[in-house]
């Protein structure tokens, strides 16, 4: 018995795919097709559901849920499709689809595959079925394939080109700079350079009430949000920073194939880098190498998260401990001056002194001192002569890298001799299994064994040939750090931008005596394309050479006479009581000034730095 109180619903879809088929699989022609055969079948009580331009692999279509609903709360009693592959394109879904509609007691009438649950069961429905996913499947193949081999010709897969340019109106495939947002690429890098993070950009840019990208794409004319409505177009998020920091498009590359679909639920995955593929210089640069290696570099370090004062340090990230390797954190002193310091990370876990011996503590402003210094004497250096400052940094790369090269050369010669090796083995292993020297499954364990080993060895020349390529291309860094230094006329002011542009890494060693005013401790700066480089120094003539050697023998008898000192009170006793008293004498000083600022009518908690005590003072 027909249930004509029920809606009989008409269900049509149209895929971008199924438009290359022409008009007959239109959705004009589809709601023809179905109305006509609900007319001659007396099913009364007709309601359209359609999905316009959404793939059959996907089952979250509007209109299909909106029909499924109806079929879950019994207001629908009969479903027409035009074949099979409207309804869907995964046959597991629309095995489960079935079942539901058969459990519901739905009829579902497919006109083209000649298939209706009313009056039978079609043992070829779930064949058809999947057949119909197999379409789904080849058509995606087919278009990847198309997708692929326009990316692997160097055009721009994007269908919207990032934030900073604009597609040329003469030639699509081509992207030209947009100045205005060019412009706020390059200021996001450079508040990076100059310490600033993706949060706080974010935030300096919607003070500026400067246009987030998708509504000045939309205002361009471009864009994936062309109807969007934008309530606040200047709310920046601090990911949208991140990306934009990450994108080598601006260095002029084109970079394709960094996301990958799959055909049935169409959603982007990213893959790993090494499988992109990058064209260089195929548009204009809106941001220099340098400046991109330098950001990715800051970018890698640890998270700048401001101290106890709301500041960021600029060295933080740069310090590294000597003994353990691992970075070293800012701290304040623990007195009105709040002098930041760093200590080593490892030290600092507990149990205290188990990971790294001693915590290498060191004053920032010592290591801030001692970095101006050095690109001062550089500085003046260059300016003496620049060639004589590309051979000294020739020869001091040389001198350190040319034994570890050696050993990689040897290498290298070892691994493609073994790979040659290989090669005969395995084809004697072969000839000795069609001779029956060698069993079948004998052959095919040392077939797997050369195979491994060959993929291994292969992988490791390719890295020592491009270890070795670096090697000979190290001098032309010389002259980069020329170009850099020039940039600058002099290092009074050491600004965050210049710590980021010049300053690599820094290892910090622990002091020869602790607790010594006097003693001495290894501070090695690295820097960008030059590495751990010292000035060379004149020789001394015998008379300044004789005043710092009686200079030096001085300071290491004072360091002796207090060492002795702190040696003999602690034999008797009396390093406690010193302590104590020091302790007392350090304490009443403070008192002193607390009570300075007090009368001053500042707080303590306020105080930062010295140069306001003496002004208040």
């Amino acid at each position: 018995m027909r249930n004509f109180e029920k809606i009989t619903a008409l269900y049509e879809r149209l895929s971008r795919d199924d438009e290359l088929e022409g008009e007959s699989n239109s959705i004009v022609n589809q709601k023809k097709i179905l109305e006509e055969y609900a007319s001659k079948n007396n099913l009364t009580n007709i309601i359209h559901f359609t999905d316009d331009g959404i793939s059959g692999t996907q089952f979250d279509r509007p209109g299909f849920m909106e029909m499924m609903n109806g079929v879950n709360t019994g207001n629908i009693g009969c479903i027409i499709v035009k074949d099979m592959s409207r309804l869907g394109r995964d046959y597991l879904k629309v095995g489960q689809c079935m079942e539901i509609l058969r459990q519901k007691g739905v009829r579902l009438i497919a006109i083209n595959d000649n298939v209706d649950s009313f009056y039978r069961e079609d043992d070829f429905t779930p064949f058809r079925n999947i057949m119909n996913e197999w379409y789904a499947r080849d058509t995606s193949r087919k278009i990847q394939s198309t997708f692929r081999s326009k990316g692997e010709s160097g055009k721009h897969t994007a269908s919207t080109p990032p934030y900073g340019y604009i597609k040329d109106e003469k030639d699509k495939d081509k992207w030209i700079v947009d100045e205005k947002a060019a412009e706020i690429v390059r200021r996001i890098f450079n508040l990076t350079m100059d310490g600033a993070g993706p949060y706080k950009i974010a935030k300096i840019l919607e003070a500026d009430k400067i246009d987030i990208p998708a509504y000045h794409q939309q205002k361009m004319g471009y864009g994936l949000h062309q109807s969007k409505n934008f309530e606040y177009p200047y709310r920046w998020c601090s990911s949208t920073i991140a990306s934009i920091l990450k994108k080598k498009e601006y260095l002029g590359h084109t970079v394709n194939f960094k996301t990958r679909k799959h055909f049935k639920d169409k959603k982007s995955k990213y893959v790993s880098e090494d499988k992109w593929l990058i064209f260089e210089n195929t548009h204009e640069a809106i941001i220099d190498q340098e400046t991109f290696d330098n950001v990715q570099r800051i970018r890698g370090n640890v998270k700048r998260y401001p101290d106890g004062w709301g500041e960021y340090h600029p060295l933080t990230g740069l310090m590294y401990c000597a003994d353990c390797g691992s970075k070293m954190y800012v701290h304040r002193t623990n007195n009105y001056k709040n002098i930041p310091y760093y200590v080593c990370s490892n030290y600092k876990k507990v149990p205290c002194g188990t990971l790294c011996p001693s915590a290498h503590r060191i004053k920032a402003e010592v290591v801030l001192n001692l970095i101006q210094e050095t690109l001062k004497d550089i500085k003046n250096y260059l300016d003496e002569d620049n060639e004589a400052f590309i051979h000294s940094i020739q020869n001091e790369m040389e001198e350190k890298e040319k034994a570890h090269i050696e050993k990689k050369k040897i290498r290298l010669t070892e691994s493609q001799n073994r790979l040659q090796e290989l090669e005969r083995l395995m084809c004697r292993i072969y000839e000795d299994m069609i001779l029956n020297k060698i069993p079948n499954n004998r052959y095919e364990i040392l077939n797997n064994q050369y195979e491994t080993e060959q993929l291994a060895l292969s992988k490791e020349i390719k890295d020592l040939e491009l270890v070795i390529s670096r090697y000979e291309k190290e001098t032309d860094k010389a002259r980069k750090f020329i170009s850099l230094i020039s940039r600058y006329e002099n290092f009074d002011n050491l600004t965050n931008t210049m710590i980021n542009e010049f300053v690599k890494k820094i290892i910090i060693h622990e002091r020869d005596r602790k607790g010594s005013q006097t003693s001495k401790q290894k501070i090695e700066i690295y820097f960008n394309f030059i590495g751990n480089y010292e000035v060379p120094k004149e020789e001394l003539s015998e008379e300044e050479r004789s005043k710092l050697e009686e200079e030096e023998r001085k300071i290491n008898e004072r360091r002796d006479r207090l060492h002795q000192n702190y040696l003999k009170r602690k034999a008797n006793g009396k390093q406690q009581e010193y302590e104590e008293r020091y302790k007392e004498r350090r304490e009443q000083k403070k008192q002193e000034k607390l009570k300075v600022l007090k009368r001053a009518g500042i707080l303590m908690k306020d105080y930062k730095n010295k140069e306001s005590f003496k002004e208040s003072v």
